[in-house]
């Protein structure tokens, strides 16, 4: 029987899975050695992959996230990019951004390896070798709380991403759930959904409590 390749040339597939803590990465960045999630406890933040620089539609994705970067200031939620090219690949790509598109990139971008990307499941062998383009939330403890996968040649809708930042802090905070495309759902638009009752007793009181379609489906005013 073979045995695996006992190398830097093996590496087994992974990804974080939903409520996983974070995976420890020590990495390099445009903006010098950085520890993730380590460095960016206390704040939330978005990691997301591209598959390469000085490619159209990484370019149009990274213009995109540095328009919505007070947006997610706001939200006190850090943006970093990330791509298996080297460092100062990166950095000529950055000045290419600002010298010929007239914007300035300011969150860090990882120069990732191969074993990174497969920690975060980031290398599809059926994309070829590059990355594709992953998009992972983080919480401020560290947490995983969203993960997304495009294919090379789709980009990814930023205001989503803003969105979905905005609907986890909402429902962590309120203890409810945000119902689809919150804060515009064609039912219910921006209230928020009670979680259901647990036993007779409480489903029983929940129609007198909230506006309810039954007892298992139960909203109300964000601010209530």
């Amino acid at each position: 029987m073979s045995q695996p390749f006992e190398d830097d040339m093996y590496f087994e597939m992974n990804m974080p899975l939903l409520g996983d803590d974070f995976p420890q990465l020590d990495v390099q960045t445009t903006h010098g050695p950085m520890s993730i999630p380590g460095d960016l406890k206390g704040s939330w933040f978005v990691l997301f992959s591209h598959p390469a620089d000085y490619t159209p539609v990484c370019t149009t994705e990274f213009v995109a996230f540095q328009q919505r970067a007070a947006q997610f200031e706001e939200m006190n939620c850090k943006l970093i990019g990330m791509s298996v090219d080297q460092v100062f690949s990166h950095i000529k790509w950055v000045d290419w951004i600002k010298e010929n598109l007239d914007v300035e990139i300011t969150f860090p971008i990882v120069a990732a390896n191969d074993r990174i990307a497969n920690q975060l499941g980031m290398l599809h062998p059926g994309k070829g070798t590059n990355t594709v383009r992953a998009v992972f939330v983080g919480d401020p403890e560290g947490k995983v709380r969203l993960v997304l996968y495009y294919p090379q040649e789709i980009g990814r809708n930023m205001d989503e991403i803003v969105r979905a930042v905005k609907a986890l802090q909402t429902a962590d905070q309120n203890k409810v759930a945000c119902p689809a495309d919150w804060p515009n759902n064609s039912l219910i638009k921006d209230r928020v959904i009670i979680p259901p009752a647990t036993n007779v007793e409480d489903a029983k009181k929940r129609p007198e409590q909230y506006d309810c379609y039954d007892w298992w489906f139960c909203h109300k005013p964000l601010d209530k």
